[in-house]
């Protein structure tokens, strides 16, 4: 590989993670090193408001293989690591998060594995995950199950955004009109060659988790409308649903009447109005997802925006050299 083209880029999305960052780069540093071969950290700074830019400008006095990508505003977790996978080199490239969750040390075998036996992608697969609370395996579970039931079995199981892509799979990914992928189902769904490797998920080591209650709802919002009609379909089985509950009622309502047995029936009237209503209420709502999905595909617009590359030169921050002498 030339300079141009490293054998290996490691895409780190980022945002607010300035305590972790020495960690990180201790640790990611000491494997990157131990391979002996030319490699690139493409750092994205999903738009961080506290210390990550002048510290990740700290670290490139001291770590040339560090390259910076900045975005101009926070795009979220997807829009930064596709923005990093994009725009990586390498031969290989493997995302990662920065908050040690994912073991580096495990990059290694993700190379090993990817050369051993020709494969073009590799999943990081969680083989425990205990360290989590038990809501979030609850979660996880159930946001698998449901992936994998509409989207397919090759959408494996506990892996997450930990994965290695050779350049093939990467320049698949450059070819999708999609402009802001679900990217742990787009990858499964190119077919190409793939494997996985277990690892033991790690606690965070230091900083707050970018990944509450609502941004996992978002995802799987957007995971299951991106990939799959099944809600709307699911929209034209409850109104067929209610049309059938109608019907009987009104047979009922016959039966009632023709026998004389009409009654003031407010409850049966009340529990029906409130049934329709419901149904009609979640079928827009289904529709209005898919909708605000086209009206966002036609408006055109980019899900992330580039302030600067560290690759084709940026400015040093201001506090750079300070910090570069209190991170050695």
């Amino acid at each position: 590989m030339t300079a141009a083209q490293p054998a290996l880029s490691v895409v780190v999305p980022m945002f607010n993670e300035a305590a972790v960052l020495p960690l990180l780069a201790q640790r990611l540093r000491g494997v990157l090193d131990g391979l002996g071969e030319a490699y690139e950290v493409v750092a994205v700074d999903d738009g961080s408001t506290d210390g990550t830019a002048a510290g990740l400008a700290a670290l490139r006095t001291g770590w040339p293989e560090l390259r910076v990508l900045r975005l101009r505003r926070n795009s979220g977790h997807q829009a930064a690591l596709h923005a990093g996978l994009l725009r990586a080199r390498g031969g290989y490239v493997v995302s990662i998060d920065a908050d040690l969750q994912d073991p580096p040390e495990v990059i290694v075998e993700m190379l090993r594995r990817a050369r051993a036996d020709g494969l073009d992608v590799v999943y990081g697969v969680r083989a425990d995950r205990s360290r989590d609370t038990w809501f979030k395996r609850w979660t996880a579970a159930g946001y698998y199950r449901a992936v994998r039931r509409l989207v397919g079995e090759q959408v494996p199981a506990q892996a997450g955004d930990f994965r290695l892509l050779s350049a093939a799979a990467v320049a698949a990914l450059r070819d999708l009109p999609e402009r802001n992928p679900v990217l742990r189902l787009v990858v499964p769904w190119l077919g190409f060659p793939s494997g996985e490797v277990a690892y033991e998920r790690q606690e965070r080591a230091a900083g707050r988790t970018k990944y509450p209650l609502s941004r996992m709802a978002g995802l799987a919002v957007e995971s299951v409308t991106s990939f799959s009609a099944a809600p709307l379909r699911l929209a034209t089985w409850l109104g067929l649903l209610g049309v059938a509950v109608c019907g009987v009622l009104v047979v009922v309502a016959l039966l009632a009447w023709s026998t004389g047995a009409t009654v003031t029936g407010w409850p049966s009237l009340y529990v029906a109005v409130l049934f329709l209503g419901a149904v009609q209420l979640l079928c827009l709502g289904l529709l209005g997802e898919y909708v605000a999905r086209i009206y966002t595909a036609v408006q055109r617009r980019p899900p992330y925006a580039v302030a600067s590359d560290s690759a084709v030169g940026v400015p040093a921050h201001p506090d750079a050299a300070e910090l570069a002498d209190s991170l050695r």
